[in-house]
């Protein structure tokens, strides 16, 4: 256990030297930095690559080791609360904040228009339904449809529940043989992890540029602070409660797979390092990990819910309207109910943004001036979602381990 903590630890320092590198890489030379990032999308491609086959065996392996249905639903029932409560929490703290520090001066729309906006299906309880479901699970692996693989991996899962120990043995053995494969790859792709993130942070920081940063710093403080406040302060909290941990030793501990969320602005890519460290530093139970940790790589959105709470209150600010208190808890339980859901979707928090203003009556074409710094943030919002995996994953394994 402490080769392995030592390992990791190696690897945090040569991260935080790339992303130090990437920024001022990028700042610099910027040119350079547009050209190289075929290194950093290439590295996010190893991740992906093994994504699907894990989440797939992963689930599958975590349901024949649960036992019954009677244990995976009492599971999945106390997983989902939990991502829920998170959710909910960090919506309320993203509301609160734009109350006490109301950024955003009234700026006339002339001139602004966000096109992708019309591109985007009117929103229905009954397709977001639909749309879990696979028709053909075959494309929804090859394309990567993450709810859909999940819901066929459950329904799998449950079925050879009800075979003979006979018929689930070679099943057993087959897929966990994929898991264990998958990450054993990605243990040769963390060693790449410093290359990847220079590469992607010196990307960022080039094509991004610093004075767009600068037209919008106020905003981007509050979204971050919001984030923070939720990262160090609130999912602590709900750990400690829950779990009875010092939660900041743990989540510490587990900094590499936060740190990897941050550069790829992926919570699926970062889920193959989530799933191994957790395990390995975390001390979290295999079939645990296994289950809880897919399933908040695709619902899991505390830092969407946050920044998405926050943006819709700016671009309020923005085209000077005054959003009433029931207007903000109509805003919260809305972001929290899509959350869930709305996941699915291809562009979710983009799908869940024009729901909103729509709901709110508020103009989409204020979008425009928030999706210029839209890439900085979602680096900053994928990593509180990976965090808050992190921490409900160690509050499910707590409880299964005390049960």
């Amino acid at each position: 256990m402490i080769k392995k903590i030592q390992k990791y630890t190696t690897t945090n320092t040569l991260v935080i030297i790339g992303i130090a590198l990437g920024v001022l890489f990028g700042l610099f030379l910027p040119e350079l930095a547009l050209k190289q990032k075929m290194i950093g999308t290439a590295f996010i491609y190893f991740l992906k690559m093994i994504v699907v086959p894990l989440v797939f065996s992963s689930i599958f392996v975590a349901i024949l080791g649960l036992g019954s249905i009677e244990h995976l639903k009492r599971l999945g029932i106390r997983t989902l609360g939990l991502y829920m409560l998170t959710t909910a929490l960090a919506t309320a703290l993203a509301i609160i904040a734009m109350n006490i520090f109301p950024v955003g001066e009234h700026i006339s729309s002339e001139g602004l228009e966000f096109a992708k906006a019309h591109t985007i299906a009117p929103f229905s309880i009954e397709n977001m339904l639909l749309s879990f479901i696979p028709t053909n699970i075959f494309n929804a692996l090859s394309s990567g449809s993450m709810m859909q693989i999940i819901v066929f991996a459950l329904f799998f899962g449950v079925a050879s529940l009800h075979l003979s120990p006979k018929r689930q043995e070679p099943l057993v053995d087959f897929f966990t043989s994929i898991s264990e494969a998958m990450l054993r790859i990605s243990e040769w792709i963390i060693r790449l992890t410093p290359i990847g993130v220079f590469s992607l942070i010196s990307y960022v920081i080039a094509d991004q540029g610093i004075d767009v940063i600068l037209g919008l710093y106020k905003y981007i403080l509050v979204v971050i602070g919001v984030i923070i406040i939720h990262g160090i302060i609130t999912l602590p909290l709900v750990l400690k409660i829950f779990a009875k941990i010092d939660p900041y030793a743990y989540m510490y501990s587990l900094r590499e797979a936060t740190i990897m969320a941050f550069s790829t602005a992926s919570s699926a890519a970062t889920l193959p390092i989530s799933m191994k460290i957790v395990e390995e530093v975390g001390g979290v139970d295999k079939k645990t990990a296994s289950f809880v940790l897919p399933l908040g790589a695709t619902v899991s959105m505390d830092g969407t819910a946050a920044y998405l709470s926050v943006a819709v209150l700016y671009i309020a600010n923005l085209s000077g309207t005054v959003l009433s208190f029931g207007d903000q808890i109509l805003l919260g339980i809305t972001v929290v109910a899509l959350s869930i859901g709305v996941a699915a979707l291809p562009s979710a928090s983009l799908v869940m943004m024009v729901v909103i203003l729509n709901q709110l009556g508020l103009p989409v074409e204020y979008i425009a001036v928030v999706v210029a710094v839209d890439r900085i943030l979602d680096m900053c919002r994928t990593s509180l979602n990976v965090t808050s995996d992190l921490v409900v994953t160690k509050i499910i394994d707590v409880y299964e381990k005390r049960r």
